[in-house]
């Protein structure tokens, strides 16, 4: 406790400047302020905010009045809830006012009604730990629901009965298998009881609010923790069914790994390799399509004779099967058409051999990849998990071997922007034709003579293309 008190203050003194002379402008004008929720619980835990949520019993238009003159830019399209946001220097703040709220049962649309204490505005918040409050500038620390015992047993437990907190915002579900990622904690078992009893309520969510807890989830710390319990509770079945669809029966004539422990030990082990990314990590689209690099194996598993299992044409079905589940849950087209060019290339280098490709075969590797090539060179070193050790040496000298050659043939050819030997108009000028079609194919013919042969002259190039007209 000592330890917490002592992180407590020290982030307390930090952002002093802020919270401690806004408490003194609300408490001048008859108002509580409070520091609240997140910003609370990481002081406890010694993690930095400089986003800040208070709450207040003034109302939105009393705090968008002592705001003004304090910050440097105040905005308000929160305030139908209550909220005023604001920037002062390096600062953003947000500004609610105490709520009570009543949710229709087939909607996550509160009615807001404004509350009058702090205490029951804390009882309305998802998790203990996240129900603990500072009030200032005084800095008397209001925890009515033990937030303080949770953090520091690293539990997730709701204020009141979890039955009622799910029913009023099913997204909680969600929000508790995020936080079991980002803080590393147990769930306490009466909430993963009223998760696996309710997880059909989630159906009433937004495709995008699902969307958002499931990024937030899996760019967290312990991914792991999140993922395994809403395939536990049944919420994976709902929100993300091709996840616990890849625990496939086993039986003692059949051999294949286990393909979902599989699954979650490649995310981890790629979430290992992100340093390898430009921007290094936590990255979403590497570790989601790590995620759903072998979805497709359950629809095509085909039993042999001899016991093995085979899984033929996986990748090519499970990046139709990713690109379906991200346009459900509405991700970008960007990041679905990067994730589903992963999960279509991760068994490439397996055609690699001991290194008997040709440079057009190692052209081709990067020109498929583009702009996602670190990433498959991620997902591609993930995915090895065997246990035996010689193997997983072989398997890592071979992709060493790869990323070699193309680097060395990168640095003879730029093969990251690799193009025909002759542009658009020097094939039209060599064939005497207009703008169309045959412009067309003649850049695809000369593209595919590039990657087979590697650069030519503007000579032997125009001799081929004119040869290869001449025979259409």
């Amino acid at each position: 406790m000592a330890d917490v008190q002592r992180a407590v203050a020290v982030e307390l003194d930090r952002i002093a400047p802020v919270i401690d002379d806004l408490g003194r402008r609300f408490a001048a004008a008859g108002h509580e302020l409070a520091l609240v929720g997140g910003p609370v619980r990481d002081a406890m835990l010694g993690r930095q905010h400089n986003d800040l949520d208070l709450a207040t019993s003034a109302r939105p238009d009393e705090t968008e009045r002592l705001l003004k003159g304090w910050a440097d830019a105040i905005w308000d399209m929160g305030r139908a809830f209550g909220t005023i946001g604001c920037r002062r220097g390096p600062w953003q703040v947000e500004i609610t006012t105490y709520r009570s709220e009543a949710y229709d049962p087939s909607s996550r649309k509160p009615e807001v009604d404004f509350g009058h204490t702090l205490a029951g505005d804390l009882g309305r918040r998802d998790f203990t730990v996240n129900a603990m409050a500072v009030l200032v500038p005084g800095r008397e620390l209001e925890d009515p629901y033990g937030g303080v015992v949770d953090l520091a047993n690293q539990v997730l437990r709701t204020p009141g009965r979890p039955e009622d907190s799910f029913s009023d915002d099913p997204l909680r579900m969600m929000r508790a298998a995020r936080f079991a990622a980002q803080l590393g904690f147990s769930v306490d078992p009466p909430v993963v009881t009223a998760m696996t009893e309710m997880a059909g309520r989630i159906e009433i969510i937004s495709a995008e609010r699902v969307r958002d807890e499931l990024v937030k989830l899996v760019t967290a710390p312990y991914p792991r923790l999140g993922l395994a319990l809403l395939v536990d509770t049944g919420l994976a079945e709902l929100v993300l069914p091709e996840l616990p669809a890849l625990k496939l029966e086993r039986d003692e004539h059949h051999r294949h790994k286990d393909v979902y422990e599989h699954t979650l030990t490649v995310l981890e082990q790629a979430i290992d390799l992100e340093s390898r990314l430009p921007g290094g990590g936590p990255d979403f689209v590497a570790r989601f399509a790590a995620l759903m690099h072998d979805v497709g194996k359950p629809r095509t598993r085909r039993f042999l004779d001899d016991g093995t299992v085979t899984f033929h044409h996986h990748d090519v079905v499970g990046a139709k099967m990713t690109r379906k589940r991200m346009k459900a849950l509405r991700f970008s087209n960007d990041d679905t058409d990067a994730v589903s060019k992963l999960v279509e290339l991760h068994l490439r280098f397996h055609g690699y051999g001991s290194g008997e490709w040709t440079d057009s075969a190692v052209r081709r590797y990067v020109r498929d990849a583009g702009d996602q090539l670190e990433r498959l060179h991620i997902l591609t070193r993930a995915d090895s998990t065997t246990r035996n050790r010689r193997k997983a040496e072989l398997l890592q000298r071979t992709y060493d071997d790869l990323e070699e050659r193309i680097a060395r043939l990168s640095e003879q050819e730029e093969l990251a922007s690799i193009r025909p030997d002759l542009d658009g108009n020097q094939i039209m000028s060599i064939l005497d034709i207009g703008p169309g079609r045959d412009v067309g194919a003649a850049y695809s013919f000369l593209l595919e003579l590039r990657m087979d042969h590697g650069p030519m002259s503007e000579e032997d190039a125009a001799a081929a293309l004119l040869a290869w007209w001449a025979a259409r």
